[in-house]
């Protein structure tokens, strides 16, 4: 701010330092009190350093002038051009009289002066001449107001005598270039001249000066002051810097902090804060502020070109309240920005109501302050706060139109960041409510998993992962990953989840399960047009690969198929690692091609890591180093499951995965021979009353003999029906696990049929009974015929 100094301005300072007397210009020109200011440091007064030419002055104890930055009582920064003159007092000692007049110099008589000295003098830029040796012959009045000297002071001496700071031995050099080579040198600067206290942009022109014979005699300085076409550039510079960097991920707090980065990196703000409604910090929904009611917001972001932003009040993440009636919020509720002084009531109110930030103001000496809207497709986003203290200029209104244009053009990242985190979000709540909540408490085998989403900006897969207790304490584990991403890939994949499970229920082999599995990926990929799909996919071309395996912990027979997946591994109980060889199988979705199972016999305590290609395509390798890097996680030593699983995705992946991970580790159990009961049963019809007999017996070994009543009517019924439908051999098995299991198996592969027996009828009650006293029942197709089994709750306190 330039201030008018007024006529009686007057303060005597003492070689100290210390302000003496105060005058009443003194008082109207910066607000300060007599008592407020006597006996205080001048440096108190001083917002910058004073110029280095008045400080070289003052410490010689010579007369000095020159702009000077003053502190005014309400905060502003005020901008004077003052003179000093050296004083004694009584006993000699130095004082300073400072005072906002210029002495008249003595002029000479008049006389007449010929057009082009009026010209030079007069000139309203600032000009000097110099002679062969580079010495100051003349210089207009601009000049030396420029310079903080006289005329007189600088004639005779070269630019580096005159000031021997930086950048005047560049501009020296300069002149001496000019001076040998008789050629113009054009050279811009953006500095502090030594009668300034704030940097301008200065445009040079060198020129040599030639007599008649081309002779050069001198060399002539012109200056232009091209600070406000510098900052035309520099406007235009930040717009075209956050048209490019604003907006580069798909993240609203990155994007936030995007938006900060280029106002500060730019030099267009000191210090800058992105506060959002706390709504759209969650990806939320923003609706319209309401009425008289305090608004509440998150810190998002912030910069300064201080380290560590020690000028904020609010740590990034923090909450800031808006209270009704406040400035931010007027602003907000006006839908457009607004620029303002410390000083200005309506800021000074905002400023007050928090001790924290108006000390802040005050210690950093926070001159100038913009508040705009953050605000994309009609509804408001948040608030973007833009400050100067190390700037010594005060935002202007173009200043105000190039933030909102800045601000205007972050939103509307912002806003999309916003929805992407929201359609995110939500897709991938549908994929995870599609996979399990939780694993079953299984007798065959300890299990632990991982499941990463993508975390590039791509849409959420469809990779999933199951495991599904089957009869006769088997387990079932599934991994499958449908081929494309975003919502219909996790819809897809749920249909598939969904079906695994009903087709496991059904106990089929893997390779029927896989046939039956192909046959609905086909159908569907037939119901499902292109606007379902989302894309211009012609039928076939959308399927998923899957590995479906089923572990028997009593024979400890694991039976597989695959789909196009990658085979599992295996871990031995001597620490050994292995791929194991399955028959590939075509990609669910093709049809027509067979499937194959094959069965191998594990050792207790092996273990089976069943995964996606996400975790062996990982970015930095291809499928042949992620297998090699697989292995070598899963040849370390023994431990935790979910251990191991950490210790896999450290070794495989070095960053956030560019496609969904599915990591399943499955470490086999066998049950103990005294939980397990098996009999051969010849095919009499004797042989159902020796099967109760028997089964009664291990019930009452077991100590389960409350059982035995509901057991050994089962028992009855399954072998008769084994006898009177089925064929040789036949076999009863009991398994005590966590719950009773009787399963009675034949030679025939015709499945049974629950129906009612009407009133006269002689049979068919015999499945409906098993039924009524069992949990749960079923039948299941083996190499030989099939089972039929049923599962009872263990009795209370067993």
């Amino acid at each position: 701010m330039q201030g008018r100094v007024p006529e009686d301005l007057a303060v005597v300072v003492d070689a100290g330092g210390v302000i003496m007397v105060w005058s009443a210009g003194a008082r109207r020109l910066l607000g300060h009190e007599p008592a407020e200011t006597v006996g205080r440091p001048v440096t108190d007064l001083l917002t910058t350093d004073l110029p280095a030419s008045t400080r070289r002055h003052v410490a010689e104890g010579r007369p000095w002038s020159g702009e000077v930055a003053l502190r005014h009582r309400d905060g502003n920064r005020v901008v004077v051009r003052l003179r000093g003159t050296p004083l004694r007092d009584a006993e000699g000692r130095r004082l300073w009289l400072v005072t906002g007049t210029v002495p008249a110099r003595p002029r000479a008589a008049p006389r007449p002066l010929p057009l082009w000295d009026l010209t030079l003098a007069q000139l309203p830029v600032p000009v000097a001449v110099y002679d062969r040796d580079a010495r100051l012959v003349g210089a207009n009045d601009i000049m030396t107001e420029v310079m903080g000297r006289s005329e007189e002071e600088m004639k005779g001496l070269t630019l580096w005598e005159i000031e021997p700071n930086p950048p005047f031995d560049t501009y020296d050099r300069l002149q001496r270039e000019v001076l040998r080579t008789g050629e113009m040198i054009f050279h811009e600067e953006h500095d502090k001249a030594p009668g300034e206290v704030r940097p301008h942009a200065w445009s040079m022109f060198l020129s040599p000066l030639k007599d008649e014979t081309g002779t050069v005699q001198g060399v002539s300085a012109t200056v232009f002051d091209t600070t406000e076409q510098s900052w035309a550039r520099r406007r235009l510079a930040v717009i075209n810097e956050a048209s490019l960097r604003i907006g580069s991920t798909l993240d609203v707090t990155r994007t936030a902090e995007e938006m900060a980065e280029v106002a500060v990196t730019a030099g267009f703000a000191d210090f800058v804060t992105v506060d959002l409604l706390e709504s759209v910090a969650r990806g939320d929904e923003p609706g319209p502020l309401p009425p008289d009611t305090p608004v509440m917001l998150r810190r998002s972001a912030q910069r300064s070109v201080l380290e560590g932003c020690p000028e904020s009040v609010v740590a990034p993440g923090g909450a800031i309240r808006y209270p009704v009636g406040t400035l931010p919020l007027r602003i907000l509720a006006a839908e457009r920005g607004a620029r303002h002084r410390p000083g200005d009531p309506d800021l000074l109110e905002w400023l007050e109501s928090s001790p924290a930030r108006a000390e802040t103001v005050s210690r950093y000496l926070i001159h100038s302050v913009m508040m705009v809207p953050l605000r994309a497709r009609g509804v408001i986003l948040g608030m973007v706060h833009f400050l100067r203290h190390r700037t010594p200029d005060a935002f202007s209104e173009d200043d105000l139109l190039l933030a909102e244009d800045i601000v205007a053009r972050a939103a509307v990242s912002v806003d999309n960041a916003r929805r992407f985190t929201r359609e995110r979000r939500t897709a991938l709540a549908l994929q995870r409510s599609l996979l399990p909540e939780r694993l079953p408490e299984l007798a065959a085998m300890d299990i632990a998993y991982r499941y990463l989403p993508t975390g590039s900006g791509a849409d959420i897969g469809g990779d999933w992962f199951d495991v599904i207790p089957l009869s006769g304490t088997r387990v079932a584990l599934v991994v499958g990953d449908v081929v494309g991403h975003g919502i219909h890939a996790s819809a897809t994949m749920g249909r598939l989840r969904t079906a695994v499970r009903t087709l496991a229920d059904v106990d089929l082999a893997p390779d029927e399960l896989l046939t039956q599995l192909d046959d609905l990926v086909i159908r569907l990929d037939r119901e499902e047009g292109p606007e379902v799909r989302g894309t211009e996919e012609t039928p076939g071309q959308v399927g998923a690969t899957c590995l479906y395996a089923v572990y028997d912990p009593v024979s400890r027979r694991c039976t597989l198929a695959r789909a196009g997946h990658p085979p599992p591994a295996l871990v031995t109980p001597d620490g050994g690692v292995r791929f194991l060889d399955l028959p590939a199988g075509p990609p669910l979705g093709l049809g027509g091609l067979p499937f194959e199972a094959s069965e191998i016999q594990l050792e207790e305590n092996s273990l089976l890591a069943l995964y996606t290609d996400g975790l062996l395509e990982a970015p930095g390798h291809d499928i042949e180093a992620g297998a090699a890097l697989l292995r070598q996680a899963l040849s370390g030593p023994a431990g935790a499951l979910e251990e191991r699983c950490e210790q896999v995705l450290r070794t495989l992946l070095t960053g956030r995965p560019a496609d969904d991970v599915v990591l399943m580790l499955a470490r086999t159990a066998v049950l103990d021979a005294g939980q397990v009961r098996t009999w051969h049963l010849p095919p009499d019809p004797a042989a159902v009353a020796r099967a109760r007999k028997m089964a009664g017996e291990q019930l009452a070994e077991w100590g389960l003999t409350e059982a035995e009543f509901a057991t050994e009517l089962i028992v009855s019924e399954l072998v008769t029906n084994a006898l009177r439908y089925g064929g040789a051999p036949i076999e009863l098995r009991l398994i005590r696990d966590a719950t009773l299991i009787c399963e009675v198996s034949d030679g025939s592969s015709t499945a049974p049929h629950l129906r009612r027996a009407r009133v006269f009828d002689e049979g068919g009650r015999g499945l409906l009974l098993v039924a009524q006293l069992a949990e749960r029942w079923g039948s299941r197709q083996t190499a030989t015929g099939k089972t039929i089994w049923a599962e009872q709750p263990l009795p209370t306190g067993v």
